[in-house]
């Protein structure tokens, strides 16, 4: 979830035609994955209130990168047990290997 202080640039229009046309760049697989489904879209250099409003940070495709959340989780030092997915229809599936 957004910051308050990211809330009105994630909104902005100018992020969603830099977030579609990045991901459309990379067609839209993570960037650490073999072939795998990006789900976020991640800024190497955090965003914080002294450079939300600098577009060299926000919007420059040199400072994204796009992640599933395996990989957008271990960027942010955490780590989630994933023990079910959902398929092209909906239905939940468990995963075999859990890292």
């Amino acid at each position: 979830m957004a910051q308050s202080f990211a809330k009105a640039f994630y909104n902005s229009k100018a992020w969603e035609q830099c977030r579609a046309a990045y991901i459309s760049s990379v067609y839209g697989l993570c960037a650490r994955c073999d072939n795998e489904p990006g789900l976020i879209l991640h800024h190497l250099i955090t965003l914080k209130p002294s450079n939300i409003n600098n577009p060299d940070i926000t919007l420059n495709f040199d400072n994204l990168t796009y992640l599933c959340l395996k990989h957008h989780n271990e960027a942010h030092g955490k780590q989630v047990e994933l023990r079910y997915m959902f398929d092209s229809n909906g239905n939940v599936i468990p995963i075999v290997e859990v890292d």
